[in-house]
């Protein structure tokens, strides 16, 4: 008898499970509550404009083109990566700027002339990120944390340095450079999943490892090539792909997961429920209240940092600018400080400028330009009105300003704007959290909602918020590591 399988949202991870259910011969329905797939990786394209709403760039590649093989394709036959060189151009407060790029010998040039002394507090610095990519890949990205490990990953794990690996984050990028500007560029790295340098663990300095070492890299034609190429292959494997279509509950009979309702009152009968979707969100589908959860779901105190984003189309061509460029704030304890400890929008942002058509003339009309710029913000309930937009808009315009961003409010032609409020109304996020949880500590970190619920069989979890975590390719590690649990428990 033919299994089923509904998988309830079609962000990434939920495509990617569907796509590998579907092609074991699983009988497979993706209920999406938007109007569009992709989830947070989605796109907007107005007057000749596209904008990728959501991440700007990915990293682990195979990661990719392993989730392609397994729905049955090629990455290559539906996303062309380019990489990127160089990665980012930072600007600080001070008026520095430098070109972050992965050619040794010009990176060698741009340390010696901040510290000379920093040249080796890189090396080693990056030596710890190895260390961590190797543990890593033996196991956070391979398994369920609550999984009983290998003799083999046990080993990985004696091989990592203690001293710096298991400390506080900013403190660990303290102890390598001496530069106060290098020590921001490497701080930023815990904002890559929503969290705070100075709350996050050491551990996260795998994430700049990856990036500079194995590349970052963007898709010709946008990263929702990706979204529509895995939305293609599922179909293709025989899952039903339905947009409109909100899950209100979860249906469980005598311990077991038994169908899903929607908001129009259709019921779906099914084996499994995979959520991938924000797991805070997971007792209220269930009929359950929070109180009654035997997992962890992130309160307020704990939720990943939001985001306020502005997409700019422009009449006009921007001279000298990258693809990618971080205008970082003058304070960036104080800038951490107001938006976990104040739940405020920063006073002075850094802010983030993804401009994809400077090398990809495809994604903005003739002489024109794509801009995509977000500034960090507090995952919370606060109302996000026409004031308040406002401030945050001339906030991040002002630190464009004192960066020496080009000016271009006056060729602005299509415009729109992404709230914290509009993220968790589009994508049932608490507080337009973007992460589910923020990884402080050792226990957010590693410790995420399992991909294997424990409040019914046949439950499972998929996606940023649960086991491994945000970021693009650990959602499809996501993916695989739920499908892999799945066929374990029921079969293939």
């Amino acid at each position: 008898m033919t299994k089923r399988a509904v998988v309830i949202g079609a962000g990434l991870g939920g495509l990617a499970t569907a796509a590998r259910l579907a092609r074991t011969g699983w009988r497979v329905t993706v209920c999406e509550a938007g109007d569009s797939f992709g989830g947070k990786m989605n796109r907007w394209a107005p007057d000749g404009f596209h904008f990728d709403t959501g991440p700007s760039l990915i990293t682990m590649p195979w990661v990719f083109r392993e989730t392609f093989e397994a729905a049955g394709g090629r990455l290559e036959d539906y996303a062309e990566l380019v990489r990127l060189d160089p990665i980012a151009q930072y600007r600080f407060d001070d008026g520095t700027e430098f070109d972050y790029t992965s050619r040794l010998p010009e990176w060698h040039a741009t340390l010696g002339r901040l510290n000379s002394l920093d040249v080796e507090g890189f090396h080693r610095f990056m030596a710890l990120g190895g260390k961590l990519f190797e543990l890593s890949s033996a196991t956070f990205f391979r398994r369920s944390p609550f999984e009983r490990p290998r003799l083999s990953e046990l080993r990985a794990i004696t091989g990592v340095p203690l001293r710096h690996a298991w400390g506080n984050y900013q403190r660990m990028v303290e102890s390598f450079f001496r530069d106060r500007r290098l020590r921001q560029l490497f701080g930023r790295y815990p904002t890559y999943v929503g969290s705070s340098p100075y709350q996050a663990p050491s551990t996260l300095a795998v994430i700049p490892y990856i990036e500079f070492s194995l590349g970052g890299y963007a898709v010709r034609g946008g990263l929702y090539r990706i979204v529509e190429g895995l939305a293609d292959l599922a179909r293709a494997a025989g899952a039903e792909l339905r947009a409109c279509a909100r899950v209100t509950r979860i249906v469980t009979s005598r311990g077991s997961v038994s169908h899903v309702e929607l908001s129009g009152g259709e019921r779906i009968d099914c084996d499994v429920a995979v959520m991938n979707g924000d797991a805070a969100t997971l007792d209220e589908l269930l009929g359950r209240n929070r109180n009654e959860a035997g997992e962890n779901s992130a309160a307020p105190p704990d939720r990943s940092m939001s985001g306020v984003v502005f997409l700019f189309g422009l009449n006009r061509r921007l001279r000298g600018i990258q693809p990618h460029t971080v205008m970082f704030s003058a304070d960036y304890r104080r800038e951490f400080s107001q938006i976990f400890e104040h739940s405020h929008f920063p006073e002075d942002p850094t802010v983030y400028v993804n401009a994809p058509s400077v090398a990809d003339r495809s994604l903005a009309p003739e002489g024109g330009e794509t801009l995509f710029v977000m500034a960090n913000a507090p995952a919370s309930h606060t109302v996000w009105d026409a004031k308040k937009i406002c401030e945050a808009r001339s906030r991040i315009l002002a630190r464009l300003r004192r960066s020496g961003f080009p000016a271009f409010e006056g060729a602005i032609t299509v415009s729109d704007v992404w709230t914290p409020n509009r993220l968790a109304n589009r994508y049932l996020a608490p507080g337009g959290a973007i992460y589910g949880g923020n990884s402080h500590g050792w226990k957010n970190a590693f410790l995420r909602p399992a991909n294997r619920s424990r409040k019914a069989d046949g439950l499972y979890l998929v996606g940023g918020s649960s086991h491994p975590g945000g970021g693009t390719p650990t959602v499809l590690m996501s993916a695989a590591i739920t499908t892999r649990l799945i066929e374990r428990r029921f079969g293939n």
